[in-house]
């Protein structure tokens, strides 16, 4: 039987749409606290976005804790839990290969957090606003 190839596009829909669905089981096993760790049931952790590679085997898994508090002891939990999670996700997604995860600090609220505070800067305010008046 003869291949489907998929266009780029298609595949790139399909990356994102299976690391969605990662990203909600993992979220979904932590809001539970499936993973009877003592660190990770104590804090409440947001898995913020899942970024997989292209070929569906490798998984980065973006994680706040709630309030920032304790984030790299989360994070050890987490990546010390890895083989659990990997397992609840390879049965629970149904692909042929289960992705490898690895957990990543989500930075992006600190960027938009530094981002808001330039954008404060009374000299930005000024300028923004004389670009306004043109």
């Amino acid at each position: 039987m003869a291949r489907h190839s998929a266009t780029p596009e298609q595949q790139s829909v399909r990356v994102l749409k299976v690391g969605e669905r990662v990203r909600h089981i993992l979220s979904e096993l932590l809001a539970r606290g499936e993973a009877h760790d003592d660190v990770l049931t104590a804090h409440s952790v947001s898995v913020t976005e899942v970024r997989m590679t292209p070929d569906l085997r490798n998984a980065k898994a973006f994680v706040k804790p709630l309030l920032g508090e304790d984030e790299a002891a989360v994070l050890k939990a987490l990546r010390t839990n890895t083989a659990f999670f990997q397992k609840e996700v390879a049965q629970r997604l149904g692909l042929k290969f289960a992705p490898r995860l690895s957990f990543r600090s989500d930075e992006s609220f600190d960027e938009a957090e530094r981002i808001e505070r330039l954008l404060d800067d009374p000299r930005v305010a000024r300028d923004l606003g004389e670009l306004g008046e043109d």
